[in-house]
């Protein structure tokens, strides 16, 4: 049966920009949740220091849990060769950072889809991208998973692999026992597309999961395209919320990913209004799991 962590997503400002929440904070007020690890996220503030890693891992294992996950942003779409090697030497410091945790799944983007950038060039930069940073995540016993994104919080542009068949296209690129994917059926939903269709197509090589729920506050997805394109971070109009709630159906998509053998880690992306919501969302993927995996 898979697994359970939790992700901060409701916490990622004060984790990374204001410091107003301390990584102990946020680990000492995750031991309230049922879950079998956290996935950290690469630019916490507290993680600058390469020396604090061990510290961390140490409290949460501590805990008698682990961080098998680390959730990375690199933007390998840049038309600029400079910009993409110095992409790929953070991403290379990510997966250091990963393996220094005790993670075994550092992610990877495709970049931003910056309006200037080719499909075909888009999908050749990431893929050159990932694929220079396969032999150090090798190295260091790291798998690097895709996600199907649809924007970084700190990005101005949407995910260039965000669409099905980009993704699709950019995945069948890159063939590698450290390479697989991160399925989030939400971003599929918020590309006007279809999660089990992606599931369906993407099925044997998902070797983690984000678990969310995805709302539009007001307006529809049209609206939606309009406003991703020129907006630092998540668009005003969308919104994370409780796990069962929403638009996804979690027993096709778990019933899928059961049907191929999937027994990696579920990462719950919840909290955004209140930590109990989480509690909340955390006991029904345990009672979603149980039910499809027994």
């Amino acid at each position: 049966m898979p697994k359970l962590v939790a992700f901060p997503k409701a916490w990622m400002d004060p984790l990374c920009i204001d410091g107003s929440m301390t990584l102990r904070e946020w680990i000492e007020l995750s031991g309230k949740l049922d879950v079998d690890g956290l996935e950290f996220y690469c630019d916490f503030i507290d993680l600058k220091d390469a020396n604090s890693w061990s510290t961390y891992r140490a409290m949460v294992e501590d805990q008698g849990r682990s961080i098998p996950m680390l959730c990375c942003s690199p933007d390998f779409t840049h038309p600029d060769e400079v910009f993409r090697m110095e992409q790929v030497e953070k991403e290379k410091r990510w997966i250091d950072m990963c393996s220094d945790l005790g993670g075994s799944f550092c992610r990877v983007l495709s970049g931003q889809r910056r309006p200037e950038v080719s499909r075909e060039d888009g999908i050749s930069y990431a893929a050159e991208c990932i694929e220079a940073c396969l032999p150090h995540a090798a190295e260091r016993g790291v798998t690097l998973v895709i996600e199907n994104h649809y924007k970084d919080n700190y990005w101005t542009y949407p995910e260039f692999a965000q669409r099905m068949d980009v993704f699709c296209d950019l995945v069948g690129r890159i063939d590698s026992p450290r390479f697989g994917v991160n399925y989030d059926p939400s971003n599929t939903i918020l590309a006007g597309e279809d999660p089990l269709e992606l599931l369906d197509r993407i099925k044997h090589r998902v070797l983690t999961m984000h678990a969310s729920d995805r709302f539009l506050l007001e307006g529809s997805i049209e609206d939606l395209r309009k406003e991703e394109m020129d907006s630092l971070g998540y668009a005003q109009r969308l919104s994370h919320g409780e796990i069962g709630k929403g638009l996804n159906d979690y027993d096709a998509i778990f019933g899928t990913l059961k049907e191929v053998g999937f027994d990696g880690w579920v990462s719950i992306e919840d909290g955004m209004d209140g930590f109990e919501e989480m509690q909340r969302s955390v006991a029904f993927l345990k009672r979603k799991m149980k039910s499809v995996w027994g």
